[in-house]
């Protein structure tokens, strides 16, 4: 793999994300709102084992892991009503929100690979503005639509991902949970960067499957073995690509916790910290906005590297009209 063609894929991929700006406002916004959706039960459900153990909310929370894990489970196991109550909050909200998450992901994938398709040599210089706006796709009735027609594949394959999310969670539960006391926490901590990059290597997955859909708009059995061909040949590229944004996002995130460090140390001055409540909002939009804009221009990339793997091949996608890679 050349370095120009690395160079090549992420720059396109940050154009066509900058291109069609508005989905990276509508995919923050729906992503935020999810989170506050889910908070919700969450929050709710500390205050209710608080008052079933007749202990202040802020007692459970400082608690070791095992034990305020303990704590939940054995408060809401001695109340079935609270209990029900409280995993049919978290369910609905949960798979509500996840359902509304998937349909808008599909009108941005959508319109990302219209762009990217239709773009022509954008990353080439020289860069002008107006190329860069000549290659939207946005509007508001194609996003609709593509989103419309995309959602039942894309709530079957969320389904499936969260499935995977459900498995893996109470497998790394069962296994801190039921670690030897004496055993500290190199074991903890093991188990924890294995569940963390397997949900990464599962998202990179899923996220490929994402955009094989909408690109060779085939079913979602397809677009796994599609993917899996496209890995087989193209795995340097997609991993560079992967490593790199990944990169870029541990650094954003070190920058985020630095800014948020120092917007709490600003709150302890006097007048002066009236302005860090409105400062810390400012700062989550700007860390929503930039995290998505980075994970849209992963996109553009990944599509920019499918595309030429795909366009080489000789098969063609049944009922598509697409081409479709040559497995082996």
């Amino acid at each position: 793999m050349t370095q120009g063609t690395l160079k090549a894929a992420i720059k396109r991929g940050a154009l066509v994300a900058a291109a069609n700006w508005p989905v990276t406002l509508i995919q923050a916004s729906a992503d935020s709102l999810f989170k506050l959706l889910l908070a919700a039960p969450l929050i709710g459900g500390v205050f209710l084992v608080a008052l079933a153990v007749g202990s202040e909310p802020s007692a459970l929370i400082v608690l070791e892991s095992r034990e305020m894990l303990a704590t939940f489970t054995a408060a809401l196991l001695a109340q079935p009503v609270v209990l029900v109550v409280f995993l049919l909050a978290i369910g609905v909200v949960a798979v509500g929100g996840s359902l509304f998450v998937f349909l808008l992901k599909g009108g941005t994938v959508a319109i990302l690979v219209r762009s990217e398709r239709e773009a022509g040599p954008l990353e080439e210089p020289p860069l002008h503005v107006s190329a860069v706006a000549r290659a939207s796709r946005f509007s508001v009735d194609a996003y609709v639509a593509s989103a419309w027609n995309l959602f039942p594949r894309y709530a079957r394959l969320g389904c499936v991902l969260m499935g995977v999310y459900l498995v893996s969670a109470l497998a790394y539960l069962g296994v801190v949970t039921t670690r030897d006391a004496g055993s500290g926490w190199g074991a903890t901590a093991a188990a924890t960067a294995v569940f963390v990059l397997w949900i990464t290597v599962v998202n990179l997955l899923y996220l490929l499957v994402q955009i094989v859909v909408a690109a060779e708009d085939c079913g979602v059995a397809a677009a796994v073995r599609r993917v899996a061909a496209f890995l087989r040949h193209e795995r340097r590229h997609v991993v560079a690509v992967f490593s790199l944004v990944l990169a870029i996002v541990v650094a954003a995130t070190g920058a985020s916790v630095l800014a948020t460090a120092a917007l709490g140390l600003v709150a302890f001055v006097p007048f002066i910290g009236l302005a860090a409540l409105p400062l810390q909002l400012l700062a989550w939009l700007l860390r929503s906005l930039v995290f998505q804009y980075l994970g849209l221009a992963s996109v553009g990339a990944y599509l920019k590297l499918y595309r030429e793997f795909s366009g080489a091949q000789l098969l063609r996608c049944p009922g598509s009209g697409s081409p479709v890679p040559v497995h082996g």
